[in-house]
């Protein structure tokens, strides 16, 4: 009987002293929720840690595409940006040569942006008065001509991916600045 006592003394000492301890661990765990949370806040308040970049950026496109696009389409230089709010986004061009590069100015080829992380399609939009919102002049050796494609609700950010198609001209994987 007397050892049944002893072991219940025994098991009370060890219960009190875990529940003592975790009763002073409490206070310590709040101060550092709170810590975590006013970092989080900090954190989510600067620009820079919402969006980490990549290591796998590209430095721009390669000679050989440069080269391919000049030799098969007569144009080159190709930039990709988006507007300060975001809403529109302008693709611009080069011309080296205005007879293969005329395919891209025509009005019956409708041009099409697509974003590869949101999967989303652009358009470039039509206005009441002005008409769509691209340069379909007879393009110029050394003319820079652009389109603007809508991107209401910002599907496509600076820093992503997008292809650009025009009819049967399509140019795959330039950044959006």
């Amino acid at each position: 009987m007397q050892t049944t006592s002893m072991r219940q003394r025994w098991f009370g000492r060890i219960f009190t002293g875990l529940l003592a301890s975790g009763l002073c661990l409490i206070p310590t765990l709040a101060r550092a929720d709170q810590a975590g949370d006013a970092a989080a806040v900090s954190r989510a308040a600067t620009p820079t840690a919402t969006r980490k970049a990549s290591p796998h950026r590209q430095a721009g496109q390669p000679d050989s595409a440069n080269s391919y696009y000049q030799s098969l389409w007569g144009v080159d230089n190709f930039l990709v940006r988006s507007t300060a709010s975001g809403n529109l986004i302008r693709f611009s061009y080069r011309v080296t040569d205005p007879a293969r590069a005329k395919q891209l100015s025509d009005r019956s080829a409708t041009p099409y942006m697509i974003g590869l992380r949101s999967r989303a399609v652009l358009q470039v939009p039509v206005m009441d008065k002005v008409g769509p919102l691209r340069q379909t002049t007879p393009p110029k050796p050394g003319q820079e001509l652009w389109m603007v494609f809508s991107n209401k609700g910002n599907l496509v950010r600076s820093g992503d991916s997008v292809n650009v198609v025009i009819g049967s001209f399509h140019v795959d994987g330039l950044r959006v600045e």
